[in-house]
């Protein structure tokens, strides 16, 4: 993913009101834009102006951003704004839109008003709604007021997920494990209701080209043993180290060939069988350079990939977990842990490369690290019986006791409402973790995803979560 979001930059205004005033605030919230790194497409040469004013702006304003690709829609009203120009506009184009305007100043001293931004915010809404166009709205307030720029983030970051949501296109390598019921899912209704795309190879494919690569001299093979050795502690053979390097090569070869932003792989026990290898460090790697693994098959684990990561924008990596078993003194306290496949920039020291606690020793790839606590969010996208919901919490690090493979023990303000609401469903054990605070950007993104209900497991958190611009 490259966490790039172009928006379509269109502010707006109705001609009864200040001309020169309206802008005056263009360039204000432009350059605004600008200081904060946002990548932007303007309307400058639609008209004189560089405003969404009338019907007549409409249809060029929507070519133009269709031209652009842009991923967003930014209308701030510089003034009353054209309600029925932006209503158009933003149903055209079918991405998320920003509402939002500058306070507007006290009258002049002969009463008049020079903008009535506030009011024009109030008729734009109503319209969005009769054209049943969702749309982002931050309160009214200055442009320098923190409260733009969290806002503005937020927003930028939500769309990303919508973008990555919309294009999600899966590198399915092999079924799912036989006994691994739990990841059942549906590939037609995924295509149906979301446009979300698998892209299927066979076992046999996938591991012929690994066999080719770790016997041929290829320069991404050997840049990535010089990574291990340089980030891990090396427990294997050298010619097994080699093998995790064509692993993590063939699996990133078959995504970028075939256009998918995430893997889900049939980590075992298929790959055991056929190359005696484990496949967590390859995950490690590649999910840190940008494109998600899923274990075991896990369709709905690789979606919940592709949205958390796009919410983090690149500043951190997301980690695949299982919710493992509780802490053994902490009653809300709870273990999440995976074979290896969590990114190295997370770990506590130098993770290990070796072999899992669960398999034979003629199966090296795992990987053994803690991982660093703190803030961290965690989501699950999953569905059955024709509905779909967006588990979503923040936890804590905490101390635990030492366990195999990536791990972090975590806690949750009620471990047995998180521990009913994945039994009861439609979630399972696994989960995506990121740190920091990004529930404002999923519950924000979730507002363009058509049949993804928002499902906290805290009150607490859900209503800080809702109230995000308005506290």
């Amino acid at each position: 993913m490259d966490h790039k979001v172009v928006i379509g930059y269109a502010p707006t205004r109705r001609r009864i009101f200040s001309v020169e005033d309206a802008l005056k605030y263009k360039k204000i919230i432009r350059d605004k834009l600008s200081e904060l790194e946002i990548e932007f497409v303007d309307i400058e040469d639609i008209n004189e102006e560089g405003l969404l004013r009338c019907a007549e702006d409409v249809e060029p304003v929507i070519e133009k951003f269709r031209a652009a690709k842009v991923d967003a829609l930014f209308i701030p009203h510089c003034n009353f704004g054209s309600e029925h120009s932006c209503g158009k506009v933003a149903r055209a184009l079918n991405v998320p839109v920003l509402l939002w305007g500058p306070r507007d100043e006290a009258p002049l001293e002969d009463g008049s008003r020079l903008r009535d931004t506030q009011c024009g915010l109030f008729a734009t809404g109503k319209v969005l709604r009769r054209m049943q166009v969702p749309f982002t709205y931050i309160p009214n307030c200055n442009v320098d007021d923190p409260q733009f720029e969290e806002g503005v983030r937020n927003f930028v970051a939500a769309a990303n997920v919508v973008k990555e949501f919309r294009r999600a296109r899966i590198l399915q390598i092999a079924t799912r494990p036989t006994d691994f019921w739990t990841m059942i899912c549906n590939e037609g209704e995924l295509l149906e209701k979301f446009g979300i795309q698998l892209f299927p190879i066979t076992m046999v494919e996938f591991t012929e080209r690994v066999k080719e690569l770790a016997a041929s001299k290829n320069e991404e093979v050997d840049k990535t043993v010089s990574l291990i050795h340089e980030k891990m502690k090396v427990c294997i053979p050298e010619e097994d180290v080699r093998k995790v390097a064509a692993l993590k090569t063939a699996m990133k070869l078959f995504a970028v060939e075939n256009g998918c932003n995430a893997i889900a792989i049939q980590c075992w026990d298929a790959l055991q069988q056929a190359l005696h290898m484990m496949p967590c460090c390859a995950n490690a790697l590649l999910t840190e350079e940008g494109i998600p693994v899923a274990c075991e098959t896990d369709i709905h684990g690789a979606v919940t990939s592709i949205m958390t990561m796009a919410a983090g924008m690149g500043k951190t990596p997301s980690f695949f977990v299982d919710w493992s078993v509780r802490h053994p003194s902490n009653p809300n306290g709870e273990l999440l842990q995976h074979c290896g496949p969590w990114p190295l920039s997370l770990a506590k020291s130098t993770p290990v490369l070796g072999r899992p606690f669960a398999f034979p020793e003629h199966c090296p790839g795992s990987v053994s690290a803690e991982i660093k606590g703190g803030p961290i969010s965690l989501f699950r996208f999953d569905g059955d019986n024709g509905e779909y919901g967006m588990l979503m919490g923040n936890a804590k690090g905490i101390e635990g006791p030492y366990t195999n493979g990536t791990y972090l023990w975590v806690e949750v303000p009620n471990w047995p409402k998180v521990e009913s609401m994945i039994v009861k469903g439609p979630y399972v054990h696994h989960a995506v973790g990121i740190h920091g605070n990004l529930l404002p950007v999923m519950l924000e993104a979730l507002t363009y995803i058509k049949g993804v209900r928002p499902d906290f497991y805290d009150e607490e958190q859900e209503r800080k979560t809702r109230n995000f611009y308005f506290e």
